[in-house]
């Protein structure tokens, strides 16, 4: 009997799901976090509105049009490009603890319910063993379902769906 592993995916939770029976509920098998997504990025932009360069207190720049553009574009884009690493490094990390798990035998076949920008990186991470074993993937971010919504959804009961006609 194969064992089916489901990867439920953000930029911040990995949540690993186990399915050994087709309509069984999946049962959780591991949780990785990433803390960094956690802030969402709020404190990248806070350091990087701090690190803005340009003279002046808020007093003389109350009246001007960049105050009412917001943070200049540059230090927003360095805010940008810290989350895309960390992201970046997250998805490593998924990846890694795949491909081990793989090499341990401990899942058969990987089905993946990524968000989009994540399930991208994702994939360019994935050893290519683990790729081999991808069978499905869903181009989604479900990772606040519950393990009988996500069985539910992503092994849908085929006697259920005649039943309606």
């Amino acid at each position: 009997m194969k064992t089916t592993w489901v990867l439920v995916a953000d930029e911040a939770i990995a949540r690993i799901l186990e399915g050994k029976k087709p309509g069984e509920e999946l049962t959780p098998v591991q949780e990785l976090t990433h803390p960094a997504a956690h802030a969402e990025g709020t404190d990248l932009r806070r350091d990087a509105y701090g690190r803005r360069s340009g003279g002046g207190n808020d007093q003389t720049r109350q009246n001007t049009q960049h105050h009412l553009l917001g943070p200049s574009s540059v230090t927003a884009s360095a805010g940008e490009e810290q989350q895309h690493l960390e992201a970046e490094a997250f998805a490593r990390r998924v990846a890694e603890f795949l491909g081990e798990s793989l090499q341990q035998r401990r899942y058969d076949e990987l089905r993946i319910a990524a968000a989009p920008r994540f399930l991208g990186r994702l994939r360019k991470m994935l050893p290519s063993q683990v790729a081999g074993v991808v069978v499905d993937e869903v181009n989604k971010d479900l990772i606040h379902m519950q393990a009988r919504e996500l069985t539910d959804r992503l092994f849908p009961d085929p006697r259920a769906a005649g039943s309606n006609t």
